[in-house]
């Protein structure tokens, strides 16, 4: 996740240092927008810094102190950000605007993600409503034993417990203490920002979101379907497989051969990756690896801080300079043990230039260790476009931000652990082997595919009104039954709000972007690979240390959002299409092998 320096409180007070434009009859000019887009840059970048520190503050320490500051900033913000997004509509149709005059226009109007209403007292009410349902999370328990268990240490033990009892039971508090009491707050929330999205001219919230892919709403939904269907017959010969192996393992009073699984069966709270349970699903022969990257951390000792600075050696390998000495000081890099913290890693650029930063409850594991990775990505994506203007300081779009880490940590593969010391040269996987590395790396990359789809085509149902309140539960196991074939291990009504037990639906985080981003990785995994000169299997490609891979990413890297996405895709990879392909090309030799294992069972649900 990336919390960069485009701050809410920075674009509401720019608008307010330009208040005739907004009030006046007098038919603009080019030469007003010009000048409206430069001022507001310039207040954008002063004001987003104490913003973001701000935010920072309350995640990193959570009282009700920080929740107050947090929910004040976050209510002037909204109301002002709502008023300047209607003054950038006011110039954006205007003939004779400059290239850059026009994009910036065109991000300020669709760069909000919950858009308050002028009515007086709506923006506090909305941050007041976000900030509470955010702290919540971050506050939240789930219990074990029945005893309390935090949020990162009950993310833990879902992915180590083969106990199916305690795995219901973890699975059931869980969503039934941290879900379930925010219901109301967030149906609040979603008719306050439906009413600002209608304010600024789109449909509903949901519109306002997918405007921002340089192609018309619709188009982008059509686009996201197109992209599942691609890739949705390797994920129900995956779907099929697992369910044997689960079956095999619990029974069919637990486990049924036929229908869908049960989610907290799957190593993950959301059953959103199942890599946790590559030890139930793993064949015999081809599915010993012979090492574990959590295995081989612990046996040398790697601490969270070694974990980190491996993890910077991948793209200072590139070619891209050290991470800043306060990158160090001033990261949460472990969990503090005398405060609430909101654990959910994240990236941040606190000041737009150098002050990078990541907050992780960082725990020596395989799944850190790619998710350090995949943070630094972030971080070195947000200096390389540090020398654009403020309003370009963004990725090319939001799942080219989660891609970069992403595709990097895609290189976690032998021929790297041996080259960074992890691993044993004599104990690198053989040819015979390849089948456990897909199907490891499968179990992440494919099984999340659904689950990052359908995160928001709930959102966008319930802002559209298809999904009304009422049923709100419904909706949601509809479409986890629907993508993902999973069902809760006990049934849900009406009360329960399982969206809510997921930390991207209460902060407000739009999650497409982790859909694109996992198709997008094995596109430019793929670029770099053939950049490289690697004439293997691509699974086995590591580019690490090749610095001409680095130049051209470093190209496509300090574009920012300066240019639409495709200039930004053709850039490093030569196509202008996004495309599930590269991933099924990937994954073309487990598929074979898939479909020979489930040869006589029935698929999907």
């Amino acid at each position: 996740m990336i919390r960069t320096g485009i701050s809410t409180v920075a674009l509401a007070l720019a608008l307010a240092a330009t208040p005739a434009l907004a009030q006046t009859a007098v038919k603009p000019t080019p030469a007003q927008a010009d000048a409206f887009v430069a001022d507001a840059e310039k207040v954008l970048g002063d004001f987003s810094v104490p913003a973001q520190q701000a935010t920072w503050i309350n995640e990193t320490y959570i009282t009700d102190d920080t929740d107050a500051i947090a929910a004040r900033f976050g209510a002037e913000s909204t109301e002002l950000q709502v008023k300047y997004a209607l003054g950038a509509a006011r110039f954006a149709t205007l003939p004779g605007l400059s290239y850059d005059t026009k994009r910036k226009l065109d991000l300020l109007r669709g760069g909000l993600t919950l858009p308050a209403p002028t009515t007086p007292g709506a923006a506090n009410e909305l941050a007041t409503i976000v900030t509470r349902m955010s702290s919540e999370y971050g506050k939240g328990r789930g219990t074990l034993d029945g005893k309390p268990i935090n949020g990162s240490d009950i993310e833990a033990a879902m992915g180590t417990t083969r106990d199916p009892a305690k795995l219901k039971e973890m699975w059931v508090s869980w969503h039934d203490q941290v879900g379930a009491p925010m219901r109301k707050d967030y149906a609040r929330q979603v008719v306050i920002a439906n009413q600002g999205a209608k304010q600024l001219g789109f449909a509903d919230t949901g519109a306002l979101w997918r405007a921002g892919y340089d192609m018309p709403p619709d188009q982008f939904a059509a686009l996201t379907d197109t992209l599942w269907k691609q890739v949705e017959p390797l994920y129900l010969a995956l779907h099929t497989y697992v369910r044997w192996k689960l079956n095999e393992k619990y029974g069919d009073a637990v486990q049924p051969k036929t229908g869908p699984i049960r989610a907290d069966l799957l190593g993950n709270m959301w059953a959103q990756e199942w890599g946790n349970i590559y030890d139930v699903v793993a064949p015999k022969g081809a599915g010993d690896l012979g090492y574990d990257v959590g295995d081989l951390l612990k046996a040398r000792n790697y601490d969270p801080i070694k974990m980190f600075k491996t993890g910077e050696g991948f793209y200072t390998s590139l070619g891209f300079r050290p991470l800043p000495e306060s990158f160090w000081k001033r990261s949460q890099i472990v969990k503090p043990a005398d405060r609430e913290v909101i654990c959910h890693a994240s990236a941040w650029d606190i000041d737009n230039k150098d002050d990078l930063r990541i907050k992780m409850c960082t725990k020596v594991n395989s799944d850190d260790f790619v998710t350090i990775h995949h943070e630094m990505g972030h971080n070195f994506y947000q200096r390389a476009y540090n020398t654009k203007p403020f309003l370009y300081e963004n990725g090319a779009n939001d799942g080219f931000h989660e891609a970069i880490g992403d595709f990097i940590a895609l290189s976690i593969t032998p021929d790297y652990l041996v080259k960074i010391g992890l691993l044993d040269p004599a104990k690198v996987p053989s040819a015979d082997k390849d089948i456990g590395l897909l199907l490891r790396q499968a179990m992440d990359k494919v099984a999340f595919l659904p689950f990052g789809l359908l995160i928001d085509k709930w959102r966008w149902g319930v802002f559209s009104g298809a999904i009304p309140e009422s049923q709100y539960e419904k909706g949601w196991n509809d479409l986890r039954l629907k993508y993902q074939g999973v069902v809760p291990p006990v049934a849900r009504d009406e009360t329960k709000f399982d969206p809510g037990a997921k930390f991207h639906v209460p902060a407000s985080v739009p999650y497409t972007r982790y859909f694109l981003a996992r198709l997008l990785q094995f596109q430019f995994y793929e670029a770099a690979c053939k950049q490289a000169g690697w004439t293997g299997p691509l699974h086995r490609c590591s580019f690490y240390g090749n610095k001409d891979v680095g130049a051209k990413l470093d190209t496509m890297l300090a574009m920012g959002q300066s240019k639409p996405w495709p200039d930004a895709l053709q850039a490093f990879t030569g196509s202008r299409e996004m495309s599930g392909q590269a991933m099924v090309d990937y994954f073309a030799p487990l598929k074979v092998w898939l479909d020979a294992q489930n040869t006589g069972k029935p698929s999907g649900w």
